[in-house]
């Protein structure tokens, strides 16, 4: 079945372990994962891994897309501008009904870009998302990972928990097969695979 590709931005500083689990088993449900760069220019991890943009955020339209992912990186809190683009574009996807994706420090700059004012969100700690000023809080949750209206959050702990709530977005696992495939990463529960197993979850 053909899919619209997904959507990770990366930029400089990001941080390596949050969407691993995420884009691995996407692309294994027949997702194509597009990296977004400021520009076609290579960018870095905060690991040292070097990547080169597919294509650069001023490319990228919502119509085109499944699901933007917003990793975390340093950036979004050692400058105030650097990655405000990112954040506008997921304005923009939300605008178009196109789901975003944000963990880690994404949420503290989707905070500001106002997207989690009038939704229920979670991210590292609440007082993180307080020191950016955002008026959101009363609907800050204490939770691993939060959809709400097309827009998941998670912190920076939760890649596993992140990845779960992109798989129930998108349909790529439901019911027991997603509760499994949780418990297997998550809690190294060896009883899950089965699960998978049998419905072809492995592969």
């Amino acid at each position: 079945m053909s899919r619209k590709p997904v959507h990770l931005a990366v930029y400089d500083t990001l941080a390596d372990w949050e969407t691993g689990h995420a884009t691995a088993y996407l692309a294994r449900a027949g997702y194509e994962i597009r990296t977004v760069g400021p520009s076609r220019a290579s960018v870095t991890s905060v690991g040292g891994l070097r990547i080169q943009p597919s294509c650069a955020l001023a490319d990228v339209r919502p119509q085109d897309s499944a699901l933007l992912i917003l990793p975390g990186a340093d950036l979004w809190d050692t400058s105030s501008v650097g990655l405000a683009p990112f954040a506008r574009k997921a304005r923009a996807f939300l605008d178009a009904g196109v789901p975003v994706a944000a963990i880690c420090g994404a949420t503290a700059g989707l905070a500001r870009e106002g997207l989690l004012d009038d939704r229920d969100h979670t991210s590292a700690v609440s007082f993180y998302l307080a020191a950016t000023g955002y008026t959101g809080g009363e609907r800050y949750v204490e939770t691993d990972a939060v959809s709400d209206r097309g827009l998941i959050t998670a912190g920076p702990t939760e890649p596993v928990a992140f990845a779960r709530e992109i798989f129930r977005l998108l349909g790529v696992y439901e019911g027991e097969v997603l509760d499994a495939w949780y418990r297997l990463f998550h809690d190294s529960d060896a009883a899950a695979y089965a699960v998978l197993e049998r419905a072809g979850a492995t592969r």
